[in-house]
């Protein structure tokens, strides 16, 4: 694929990465799973964080959107439980619709495994333009654009 202007072609397909995304909240895991499909990933979905750990074992997906307020094992216990074994290279983004200290974000943000951390309300734009610099992932757009034909 020839280089699209300022892009560099080496980006990877997003439809050949699996994101995980974890909250208790049925209406906020269906938007983020819709704005986070509309990008091109492939998408699975996880309410506690007991599944979360699960899913990540037997799915290795290649990020995993994380809240950090979960009934049962907390954001911070599947942070620190995906740090061991085949999991422990599967970056996290945290996120979380209470506001926490500065020191507390600090703290989180020091995980090896924790790439981000975000407040709710996530702007979709901001949550995907990360997803796809982390992943090194093309967007939506930029495949296209490189398709046409002049």
């Amino acid at each position: 694929m020839a280089e699209t202007e300022g892009i560099p072609g080496d980006l990877s397909d997003p439809r050949d990465k699996l994101v995980l995304i974890v909250d208790d909240d049925a209406s906020i895991l269906d938007l983020m799973e819709h704005v986070v499909r509309k990008e091109g990933f492939r998408v699975e979905q996880a309410a506690d964080g007991q599944e979360a750990v699960d899913k990540a074992r037997k799915l290795k997906p290649h990020l995993l959107l994380l809240d950090f307020m979960l009934p049962g094992m907390g954001g911070y216990e599947v942070v620190k439980e995906l740090q061991v074994g085949e999991t422990s290279g599967i970056p996290i983004v945290v996120f979380t619709g209470r506001h926490l200290d500065r020191t507390s974000i600090d703290l989180i943000r020091q995980e090896r495994n924790v790439r981000d951390f975000m407040e709710k309300p996530i702007k979709p734009a901001f949550l995907t333009s990360l997803i796809h610099r982390l992943l090194k992932t093309r967007p939506p757009e930029i495949t296209r654009a490189s398709d046409r034909k002049w």
